[in-house]
């Protein structure tokens, strides 16, 4: 793998590097920034390609590999049916993991991780149980029997339940696996699922242990346009095992 730097976004392909539609993407995806060698945790290193303008550079054939690797692990919980939890609650992960969970119709987590989702379940299932209690008699307009200040106080309950618990509903039990944006940020729901036995399918930045994820994919965790790639990339290997999972349903029929 070979590279030069230009001045313009901070590295450039070379001619000599294969012509990799992946590679080209991740490339284009900015998905080759890490953070300065002072924040590099030492299980990375391995992976870093070299470093420009005090910012490391992460070996993209690597990341290929990696993600490959992932999405094959993905792709047999899309072909078995199993739950798949999105976590990411950093401001630039947030919309990326709503929308990629919405796609599959998964669960997800895009804010704070709550402790306990995983090692007191049966508790937070109940604060979700809750939250989908309220808002169905507030529809059918059951919650007219109480007094105009009691409604308000219910409404803002609602809406409190709703900010930590929504992306949990679709939750019905403990997810087959997570998939996390920033090891490091998530670091509480990694540590829950590996408490549980919950494999981890997660995006490392160059500050993150490689060993406390199960499926790493070494990448820029930071930036909107990387990690929108890289849920893409998860969402799409989640549908390509629904969609082999139809195909021999009907042939099974």
């Amino acid at each position: 793998m070979s590279f030069s730097f230009p001045v313009s976004n901070g590295m450039e392909k070379d001619k000599t590097l294969p012509n990799d539609p992946l590679i080209e993407a991740l490339f284009k995806a900015g998905a080759h920034f890490g953070y300065s060698k002072s924040r590099r945790h030492p299980t990375i290193a391995p992976y870093i390609f070299g470093v420009k303008n005090h910012v490391e550079i992460f070996d993209l054939e690597k990341t290929k590999t990696l993600l490959s690797k992932a999405k094959d692990f993905v792709k047999g919980l899309g072909a078995q049916g199993k739950t798949l939890l999105f976590v990411g609650g950093k401001s630039e992960a947030k919309d990326a993991v709503l929308k990629g969970a919405t796609v599959v119709g998964m669960p997800y987590v895009a804010g704070r991780w709550i402790g306990g989702s995983f090692t007191n379940f049966a508790n937070i299932r109940g604060r979700v149980d809750r939250m989908e209690t309220l808002v169905k008699q507030r529809e059918k307009g059951e919650l007219t029997k109480y007094t105009k200040k009691e409604r308000l106080l219910i409404d803002k309950e609602i809406e409190d339940l709703k900010r930590f618990f929504l992306g949990l509903a679709p939750m019905k039990e403990l997810p087959a696996a997570i998939f996390v944006i920033d090891a490091k940020h998530e670091r509480i729901a990694v540590a829950e699922a590996r408490k549980t036995g919950i494999p981890v399918v997660g995006l490392l930045g160059s500050d993150c242990n490689f060993k406390d994820v199960t499926y790493p994919i070494v990448g820029n965790d930071s930036s909107i346009a990387s990690i929108t790639f890289f849920v893409d990339e998860i969402v799409k290997a989640y549908e390509e095992g629904t969609k082999e999972k139809k195909t021999q349903n009907l042939k099974q029929d």
